[in-house]
């Protein structure tokens, strides 16, 4: 109980005064917060003070933290300025590159595979399955595995490297996100999605008034209640995907609730979802377990994963240049297909951009929706090249 009791003020003090320092001390900020909490969380979780009980208490928390976050940050989003059209060709450059890149890769690791004893078919379940996970998520990718038969040694292979290559990734878009939308697209105006955004309360800082303490409560009140209809909801749904039809209900509702006026009002919203963000980003670095990570087998698979993900960011900056699509949506959107949409919210406040969370969580449900097709038409396509 006590361990328990320890690991819960963890999760919650040290994301708040990292966010407090934050606020306090420029170089933290110019840092940034999320990846002072993933160092922070990679070295309690490898120094053998976690357990069981420390690692169950940040699944909880991670979970949890991740859903409230969204209605928190969307709650004050201006939706009448979003374009779905801009979403839309993200979606499609981020699909295409996924697609372009994968497809590349099985032929140029071919001959590692079958260096490895596995045939052109077995490499294609490979290919299908990550497939699965880069257009449409890791709830895809058991469905898009067992349609193609891939073997269960494969598939925690594929698991394993999935979870270091796109951790890794995520690091890159938080720690880097600004420098690489103003080396790729110089000139675009921070908080610019496909519209010109107004000067709202991006700036919003904890307040100890009694009055901002009330608003804040009264925020997280509201997003619990629309996670809790949102999670009731997706029951009586008689699908197989329930994560996916969990984030729709919540950013549906979300939606509406943003156009109600007293809470529209509730001032502190977004830094109250940051802090949840926050605390996301710990739990989850404290989770990894460096020690249990074998490098050795099927490196080749890593090196696939790595070529897919990194390939597919510079396809889709190529092609955002192309269609004139902003930077900010275009990492949100590699985001979106690659980590999956639950991440969306930590590169909006690492971006400092709260209106590229509704379009990247829409292309992150397209790619859901797009996956499990997707993924089985790969092994199909290159089980016979």
């Amino acid at each position: 109980m006590i361990h328990i009791i320890v690991f819960t003020l963890y999760l919650l003090i040290v994301p708040f005064l990292v966010m407090l320092a934050s606020k306090r001390w420029r170089v933290v900020e110019k840092i940034n917060p999320m990846v002072i909490l993933y160092v922070i969380g990679l070295v309690v979780g490898n120094v053998g003070i976690v357990g069981q009980e420390g690692v169950d208490v940040c699944t909880k928390f991670s979970n949890v933290t991740v859903l409230l976050a969204i209605p928190l940050m969307l709650l004050s989003c201006d939706f009448r300025k979003w374009s779905a059209k801009a979403s839309l060709k993200a979606f499609f450059v981020g699909l295409t590159s996924v697609l372009v890149v994968t497809v590349a890769g099985f032929f140029m690791f071919r001959g590692q595979a079958l260096a490895a004893g596995l045939d052109s078919t077995e490499f294609a379940k490979v290919s299908a399955g990550m497939t699965g996970i880069y257009t449409g998520g890791i709830p895809n990718f058991a469905p898009v595995s067992k349609a193609v038969g891939l073997p269960q040694h494969l598939f925690l292979i594929i698991s394993g490297y999935d979870i270091i290559v796109t951790a890794t990734y995520l690091l890159v878009i938080v720690f880097l996100g600004k420098r690489i939308v103003k080396l790729f697209f110089p000139g675009e105006k921070e908080g610019a999605v496909a519209y010109e955004t107004e000067e709202r309360d991006a700036a919003e800082t904890f307040s100890f008034s009694f009055r901002g303490a009330l608003n804040r409560a009264a925020g997280i009140a509201v997003a619990a209640v629309i996670v809790a209809v949102s999670v009731l909801l997706s029951k009586v749904i008689p699908v197989d995907n329930s994560t996916a039809v969990i984030i729709i209900l919540i950013t549906t509702v979300s939606i509406a609730c943003s156009f109600i006026k007293p809470v529209k009002r509730l001032e502190g919203t977004f830094d109250t979802g940051l802090y949840f963000v926050y605390v996301f980003c710990l739990a989850v670095a404290t989770m990894v377990n460096l020690h249990e990570m074998d490098f050795s087998k099927y490196l080749f698979i890593l090196f696939y994963i790595a070529f897919a993900v990194y390939g597919s960011l510079a396809l889709q900056i190529v092609g955002a240049k192309i269609f004139k699509i902003s930077g900010a949506l275009t990492l949100t959107a590699s985001i979106s297909l690659i980590n999956s949409p639950p991440f969306v919210p930590m590169v909006a406040a690492a971006l400092n951009n709260r209106d590229i969370i509704l379009p990247g969580i829409a292309i992150g449900l397209l790619g859901y929706a797009a996956g499990n097709y997707l993924g089985i038409g790969m092994f199909y396509l290159l089980g016979y090249l």
